[in-house]
């Protein structure tokens, strides 16, 4: 009897030290660096699970022991929890890293940001020259100030046509909520006439803190049926929103003063009120700014050289203003 009994705990000794040599053994394997050699971008694919995943993962040189992937993956209690999504993974990351981030749905981010005050040709081309996006490149420019300036995420195989749906949808659900939270006191523009003020507000200024000012100054002056003699409104007569970029503005030079008589709906020198259309595709502030300007006197502004705008109530002040700024720009040799 005590011959079985020294047996059976031989047994259990060398049992014990088989097991903790395999957890031992797993555990390194689980932590090590994998044999991944560069990085490279992963896909789960919706309704793929934990076996296949771990397949992939060993067709991809991603993870060496599928076997233990899945074994790990259940003991952990999330072998039916991991995230459909890209993943992009680095060289030589460890198993315990590939499954964390499975787990987290810590999906790679491939990001197109479109900054305000573009137009929407300008849009197009950056989505035509994006080559992860799929589907025929886009012939069709979408209506002017239709698309909302923003940071959208994308995943390989997504569309262009499908990235110009959700920028429309995501401008609607803008105006929708701003427009709501009007300041009820002002005089009440449509819903397509505050997407075009907005758009000449984005354009006017890249000072945040402007822009409800600018916008009480064009309330102001369409409330006295005075003109609103934008020069971006200008530009995008002359352009028709195929905006240069070379460094030398949105025409390739200077506006001249010869073009403030450019015949076009959109001149709003010559034309009184606004103009027929949005002349960029304006952001939710330049939006918030005109549902809610601020309260002034002011009918006039120009640039005051720091890249902001001097303001004024009369027009002598506004020439004191504009001979101040020409002098600003002759000492900048402008």
């Amino acid at each position: 009897m005590r011959l079985v009994l020294s047996l059976i705990s031989f047994l259990l000794v060398i049992a014990a030290m088989a097991a903790a040599g395999a957890f031992i053994w797993g555990w390194q394997a689980y932590t090590a660096p994998g044999p991944l050699a560069e990085s490279k971008v992963f896909t789960v694919e919706r309704g793929q699970g934990v076996a296949r995943i771990a397949e992939l993962l060993l067709y991809d040189n991603i993870v060496e022991d599928p076997y233990l992937f899945r074994v790990t993956a259940r003991l952990k209690g999330i072998d039916t929890g991991l995230k459909a999504g890209e993943y992009e993974f680095p060289a030589h990351v460890s198993m315990m890293d590939v499954l964390d981030k499975l787990a987290r749905g810590a999906v790679y981010q491939r990001l197109i940001t479109l900054r305000e005050g573009l137009t929407s040709w300008q849009v197009v081309q950056i989505l035509n020259a994006n080559e992860d996006l799929s589907g025929e490149k886009i012939t069709d420019i979408p209506p002017e100030g239709s698309l909302l300036p923003e940071t959208y995420s994308y995943v390989s195989g997504d569309t262009r046509s499908d990235k110009i749906m959700q920028m429309q949808k995501a401008m609607d659900e803008v105006l929708e909520e701003l427009w709501y939270e009007r300041d009820k006191s002002i005089p009440l523009l449509s819903k397509a006439e505050v997407i075009i003020m907005a758009s000449i507000v984005e354009k006017e200024t890249g000072v945040a803190a402007e822009r409800a000012r600018i916008a009480g100054v064009f309330e102001n002056r369409l409330r006295k049926s005075i003109a609103l003699q934008t020069d971006p409104t200008v530009i995008y007569a002359l352009t028709g929103g195929k905006i240069q970029d070379n460094g030398k503005g949105p025409l390739g030079r200077r506006l001249l003063r010869k073009d403030l008589a450019f015949e076009s709906p959109y001149n709003t020198y010559k034309h009184p009120g606004l103009p027929p259309g949005p002349i960029c595709n304006p952001g939710r502030d330049a939006i918030h700014a005109v549902l809610n300007p601020e309260k002034h006197n002011f009918l006039y502004f120009v640039a005051d050289g720091t890249g902001g705008h001097a303001f004024a109530e009369t027009l002598a002040d506004h020439n004191r203003n504009v001979a101040r700024w020409r002098k600003v720009r002759k000492q900048q040799g402008n």
